[in-house]
């Protein structure tokens, strides 16, 4: 997948809609004197060009010397924001709330502080509808400061009033802080690290969690507070592989914007990641009627104009559902149809690169690397590993070891023993001890591996029942079952021991259970 240039005046412009274009070069045009500006060249220049190259800009804008240029892009940069400003200005509450208070200091500094407080009292009235505390902060201030330097008159207790205002919003903030700080670094920690480990990663979180945690967060009502508080379950309940008490707390998420539908436009970055949530608990509880459902919900509302209201929403959508998609086929075994979804992904993770970040291509290399693996291509299998394997990111260290381990077994699948037995299984033994990542089902993998290449073929598939009945006791076991989360090995066991394709394995499974 192709790098993007860093230059940010370049990333801004080519992220761009039409609509966002055509505001701009009416707005530069009626803000300044002459039509050919050198901005306006500028801009013309960097949209046309495919990639950042500053010799080839030099090229395009002969007129713009060397040194000008800097000045030049900061300037079309500032234009370029205040354009995106005025014209997305409605577009959420926060920016509303936002120009109504900027209304108001301009107002105050006008000396009309009678006409400040009206607009600050309206403005108080959509923060408080809308759960914005944090703007509510900054309108009280204000109203404070215009109290304590003017005899307004406008009411008797006003102090009184104001500094209850204050203790109110301020403790509420002081509880949200607390709680979004908990749910960030909860979740921080799983995109480094993934599941907990072992019983000391688990106690560590727990004792980490019941620390940061607020008192009687049980009783909490705010919309903000539940969020956040639900959210922080979420993460602690995912990393700790209780899935069931992650499914409740995806589910008392969303119920959250069921109750007040019209939060659903202020944070709908959330009710995004809520609905990805909720299919990922569907997904790990193998609620297969649940998860078909919720899917076909969230492809309606990506559908909706508060998805498509912004990019980075759009975009998200995109990613969330395709990674949905791509599960369900995991989980049905239907792998070559997931195949299918493959070329459009790519193209789409490409022309969207500017608003994807490293850890979610990790996630898809890994789940394509999946089906190519179910779906008996091993060769491209490894090439999707490879890609994991030689990104070197500080990211996902559960991904890092398992695409490391499944690339070893594409291996075994193509007979390559000199390498296994040469250098790959140790490389990959000392790489995932290293990360504190071997639990018994990968101990018995190695042991099975190393053992298989050393028997005539007519005892292996006597080994892979011995091997299947060690690690068939394991898959009630929390911390055990931790690698059939990322490698379901015991379907690919089956498939060697009952002479099926992995596909038919596991489809199998899935129509077992549909029938449940």
């Amino acid at each position: 997948m192709p790098n993007r240039s860093q230059d940010p005046l370049f990333q801004l412009i080519k992220s761009l809609q039409k609509a966002e274009k055509r505001h701009f070069k009416l707005y530069i045009k009626r803000n300044s004197a002459k039509d050919d500006l050198k901005v306006i060249q500028l801009f013309d220049a960097l949209e046309k060009l495919s990639d950042f190259d500053e010799k080839n800009l030099f090229k395009k804008i002969p007129g713009i010397a060397k040194p000008q240029l800097a000045n030049l892009k900061n300037h079309l940069y500032r234009q370029l924001l205040s354009s995106l400003r005025l014209l997305k200005s409605n577009d959420s509450i926060d920016m509303q709330l936002h120009e109504q208070i900027d209304y108001a200091r301009i107002l105050y500094n006008k000396g009309l502080y009678h006409q400040s407080l009206k607009i600050l009292d309206r403005a108080k009235e959509l923060a408080h509808q809308y759960h914005q505390d944090s703007f509510l902060i900054q309108i009280i201030s204000l109203e404070k400061k215009i109290e304590t330097l003017h005899i307004t008159r406008s009411m008797q207790d006003r102090a009184e009033q104001l500094t209850a205002e204050a203790n109110v919003v301020n403790e509420k903030r002081r509880v949200i802080t607390q709680l979004s700080n908990l749910a960030l670094q909860l979740y921080s920690w799983y995109v480094k690290n993934g599941h907990a480990r072992n019983e000391a990663d688990e106690k560590d979180i727990k004792d980490f969690f019941k620390q940061q945690l607020p008192p009687n967060s049980d009783i909490m009502n705010g919309f903000y507070e539940q969020l956040y508080l639900y959210q922080s379950y979420c993460w602690y309940a995912f990393i700790r592989q209780d899935f069931l008490m992650y499914y409740r707390y995806s589910q008392k998420w969303l119920s959250l914007f069921e109750k007040e539908p019209f939060m659903v436009e202020v944070e709908t970055g959330h009710y995004i990641k809520g609905l990805h949530n909720l299919l990922n608990a569907h997904f790990d509880l193998r609620n297969f009627k649940a998860f078909s459902h919720t899917l076909k919900k969230f492809e309606q509302f990506a559908e909706s104009e508060a998805a498509n209201k912004h990019d980075i929403f759009r975009v998200h959508s995109f990613i969330y559902i395709h990674s949905a998609k791509l599960n369900q086929h995991l989980m049905q075994g239907t792998f070559r149809d997931g195949l299918t979804l493959v070329s459009d992904l790519e193209q789409q993770l490409s022309d969207n690169a500017l608003y994807i970040d490293q850890h979610r291509v990790l996630v898809f290399n890994y789940k394509i690397a999946s089906l190519y693996f179910g779906n008996g291509d091993y060769n491209t299998c490894i090439d999707y590993l490879r890609r994991i394997i030689n990104d070197h990111v500080d990211l996902r260290n559960d991904l890092q070891c398992y695409a490391r381990l499944l690339h070893l077994m594409a291996h075994y699948e193509l007979g390559n023993a000199e390498l296994i037995e040469s250098s790959l299984i140790k490389s990959v033994y000392r790489f995932m001890a290293k990360m504190d990542n071997l639990t018994i089902v990968e101990e018995e993998m190695f042991r099975f591996l190393r053992h298989s290449f050393q028997i005539p073929a007519k005892q292996v598939k006597t080994e892979l029942r011995s091997f299947l009945e060690k690690i068939k006791q394991y898959e009630k076991s929390r911390f055990e079952t931790r690698s059939f989360a990322y490698l379901d090995v015991i379907s690919w066991v089956e498939s060697k021991v009952y002479g099926k394709t992995m596909s038919q394995v596991i489809h199998d499974k899935y129509l077992l259970s549909k029938h449940k």
